[in-house]
Order: C-alpha cells, then structure tokens, then sequence
C-alpha cells in the first residue's frame, strides 16, 4: 500500500515525536495529526510496524520498552479528559517511597461513566482541574505537586507518605509553603494536619 494519502504524505517523523514523548504509544487521533488515515493506520497495524494495543491506542513496534508504559498507555486511553494523580502523580515526581497498587486517574465528575480499566484507578472530581492544577511530566498530563499531595492526603494514602512527600517538594523547591496550604484550604482536617506536619519538618 502505497503511504500518500489525500492532501499529501503521511509525517512519521512527527508521529514518531509524538510518540516518544508517550513510551512509544500514541492515539488514533494523533496519528491522524500526522497524516495518517484510518485505512493506512489499519494497514500498518496489519503489517506489524504500529501494535494496536486497544481501541484507539497503538504503539510503535520497535520502540524500546519503559518502566512507565502502563501508566502511560492507561492515561492515554482516557486522554484528554483524564489526569494522572495520587499516588501515581506522587511516584512520577519521586515524592514517595509508596508503590501504587493500581493506575491513578482523575476525571471530571461528569465523564465518570468512561469505561472502566483493569488495574486503573479512576477519581472523579468535584474540585475541577484548572490550569494550575496540571502539568507536563515525560509527555502526560500530571497534577501539580501541591494538587497531587492534597489528594493523596485525601484519598487516605499513609500519613508518613504524605509528611515525605511534602518535606521532600519544599527542599527540591517543587512547591512552597503557601501554595500547598491553599491546596489542602477547603479539606478536612486530616489533610491540613498532615500538611503541616510536613512542612513542620523541611529543612526551612
């Protein structure tokens, strides 16, 4: 099959931009970013150059594996509408020696009815993620430091996480004082203690 497509060739080398910013993964709609149709994007899976990994999600055959994949490709087939958060958000800041059970995701309250992932975690919010609530960390959409260790707190991970957590983001000078006292503003008191616990503890 011939690569040209209506309006031009397909762009791998975008393609491959995209995706090696994602562990080599990329959606559908990226891939028609680059110019690839849905008939070419089928034929390449068919021939075994692009791995149809599910629904929409593909990843590029020989692209080396990352101890990050499952997160990535779990957050990718629920993007753009899901942000990698909790303890999943806290491992990718190495804010915590916790290991999380499963993939952390928070969506909007009203997509709470996305289907369902095995071993994903899926938390809706009341609370909207506004700009300054997310970032970009190795290519997806993560809470801020101080919105990640709030709703870990929240969430119930273990108190001495959480006082970890937030001494280790004040003396890396990933967040400061006052901007994660107005994460935890609004929560309960358990998330304001463990907090100030914390932050009773930096080298400050």
């Amino acid at each position: 099959m011939n690569d040209t497509v209506a309006g031009g060739s397909p762009d791998f080398e975008a393609l491959f931009g995209t995706a090696s910013e994602q562990a080599g993964y990329f959606t559908a709609a990226q891939a028609r970013a680059a110019g690839y149709s849905w008939p070419l994007l089928s034929y390449h899976a068919k021939q075994g150059r692009f791995v149809r990994v599910a629904r929409g999600l593909y990843r590029l055959r020989d692209y080396p594996s990352s101890p990050r994949e499952e997160l990535i490709a779990a957050w990718l087939r629920l993007a753009p509408e899901a942000t990698i958060s909790h303890e999943s958000a806290l491992e990718l800041l190495d804010l915590s020696d916790a290991i999380p059970g499963s993939i952390h995701l928070t969506v909007p309250r009203a997509r709470r009815k996305l289907a369902r992932q095995p071993g994903v975690t899926t938390h809706t919010t009341t609370r909207p993620l506004e700009a300054g609530d997310v970032m970009t960390r190795e290519g997806v959409r993560i809470t801020t430091t101080e919105r990640t260790i709030a709703d870990a707190a929240e969430g119930g991970l273990a108190p001495e996480q959480i006082v970890i957590a937030v001494r280790q983001a004040i003396d890396r000078g990933l967040t400061t004082p006052a901007r994660i006292r107005a994460a935890a503003s609004g929560r309960g008191r358990r998330v304001r203690n463990l907090i100030e616990t914390g932050l009773s503890e930096t080298a400050s």
